[in-house]
């Protein structure tokens, strides 16, 4: 008699994605290779759970994993009183749910789902179509079905107010369409888990979506063997679908025929020729440039939950700032700003980044939309300081669509991001030498800086490694503009 298998939401939600990626996280877990972002998302809804059961306070919060105390802990919570009840657990058929939120109303529990998310999307009306399904046969039908995301709208108050952070809509409509297909959903992930062998599915959008998976390299190996793989063609999916199927692998073999778009065509003939391409029109730009130049970048932090006061969800705070300073007689200064207090640093952030960009001369970024729109909505928050800032933005150069357009070097495989231009130009600024080397760690490096404690030299190792990533995306632009001008 084949096993049967104790199934949960998450599982049925797994193997609704794909059949392949639940058989193998519970038969081969050891293949996984988990996403950072996944990581990301998860403190992230525990921190929205947290804000929950905070605008329902006085609800018993069932906190334990042991599935029969949690069980009972729920039975026990539904007949002592009518109040929230976070994470309540039902079980029918060997297939355990956990609520986010049961709320009290007259005619039984309103069931609401939380999510880290700013909208309603469809894996949540899966995810709690299932848990309804679930409470029914146990007994315990919701009065109302709800999905409570993020409200992007919402402004921070302070002193831990967040009434409005979380805006409920109703799924009751949807919930009633598909709590039919349950049972169909259920038996099929049984049927896959009984399976001895993993199931054959060819990889595909379900990869992922709605979340990367954390099977896929072990689905789809890299290929070693390929130097220049066809989907490093930018924004060219149709195109590489296309390609592969025609049994084309290496990008250096394709036809120059088959391809029409102008960026295309440029990244197969410098793959086929293994010459970088430098345009006129570049070189021309960066040599015009007058002096004195402010080359800058910033890191910065974004919140689920608002920690400042005057900020909302998932908005982008800057808290660092790197500026190298390149006068005419070829100088170069480094002025830099980085607040770990764990308070809010925009005000000073601001102060410090107008004294430093000066008056006049162009501030050259990588990707202007982006330091742009953080200068604007510092110059919103402080109106005070507002007309240095915009004035600031007014002299923006942006480096990004001068290399997108003009430059491609054979080794950046189709991407023009300052990490995959920078070795092509300066390979000794290499930034995995950097105890912090993208944005994701420096992100995880700040929130580590003020969340955590940590020893007075461990804090300082891990505050000078955020400066000198920092400083070394400045630092790559100016060694860019020095080898275009020469």
């Amino acid at each position: 008699m084949p096993k049967s298998f104790s199934l949960s939401k998450s599982k049925i939600l797994l193997h609704r994605q794909c059949p392949k990626r639940l058989w193998l996280q519970v038969h081969k877990p050891e293949l996984a290779e988990v996403d950072p972002a996944a990581e990301a998302r998860f403190r992230d809804g525990n921190k929205v759970g947290d804000v929950a059961r905070q605008l329902y306070p006085g609800g018993d919060f069932i906190d334990t994993l042991n599935r029969k105390e949690a069980l009972a802990r729920t039975a026990s919570a539904l007949e002592s009183g009518h109040k929230p009840i976070f994470e309540a657990a039902f079980l029918h058929n060997d297939v355990l749910v956990r609520a986010d939120l049961l709320v009290p109303e007259a005619s039984g529990y309103r069931l609401v789902e939380v999510k880290s998310s700013t909208s309603v999307k469809d894996y949540h009306l899966e995810d709690i179509t299932v848990q309804t399904w679930v409470m029914q046969q146990a007994g315990l039908a919701p009065s109302r079905c709800m999905v409570a995301h993020i409200d992007n709208s919402f402004v921070y108050p302070g002193n831990s107010k967040y009434q409005g952070l979380l805006k409920e809509e109703s799924v009751d409509l949807e919930v009633r369409d598909m709590i039919a297909e349950v049972p169909d959903w259920i038996a099929a992930a049984q049927s896959t888990l009984e399976r001895s062998e993993e199931p054959g599915v060819v990889p595909g959008e379900q990869c992922s979506h709605p979340f990367p998976c954390d099977f896929a390299n072990y689905c789809s190996p890299p290929e070693t063997d390929v130097a220049f793989p066809v989907e490093i063609l930018p924004y060219g999916k149709k195109m590489v679908e296309q390609l592969r199927a025609e049994g084309y692998r290496d990008l250096r073999d394709v036809p120059e025929e088959k391809l029409s778009n102008p960026k295309h065509i440029r990244v197969h003939r410098v793959t086929k020729s293994g010459q970088a391409e430098l345009d006129q029109e570049a070189i021309d730009a960066v040599r015009e440039l007058p002096y004195p130049r402010y080359y800058l970048d910033f890191e910065t932090i974004a919140f689920s939950v608002p920690v400042w006061a005057g900020t909302g969800p998932y908005k982008q705070l800057p808290f660092q700032w790197s500026c190298h300073i390149e006068n005419s007689d070829g100088v170069l200064t480094h002025k830099e700003f980085l607040d770990i207090s764990g308070g809010d640093p925009r005000r000073a952030f601001a102060e410090t980044l107008i004294e430093a960009i000066g008056t006049s001369g162009p501030i050259v970024v990588y990707n202007a939309p982006f330091e742009g729109s953080r200068m604007k909505e510092l110059a919103e928050a402080f109106p005070d300081l507002a007309a240095q800032l915009l004035a600031g933005v007014n002299r923006l150069f942006d480096l990004l669509p001068l290399a997108r357009n003009h430059y491609y070097h054979p080794a950046m495989k189709g991407s023009w991001s300052i990490k995959a231009v920078l070795p092509t130009i300066a390979p000794e600024l290499d930034y995995s030498n950097l105890t912090v080397s993208h944005g994701g760690m420096a992100q995880d490096a700040y929130l580590d800086l003020i969340g955590h404690e940590m020893s007075a030299g461990d804090k300082e190792g891990l505050r000078k490694a955020l400066l000198a990533y920092c400083e070394q995306d400045t630092l790559a632009m100016i060694r860019v503009i020095s080898r275009w001008k020469a």
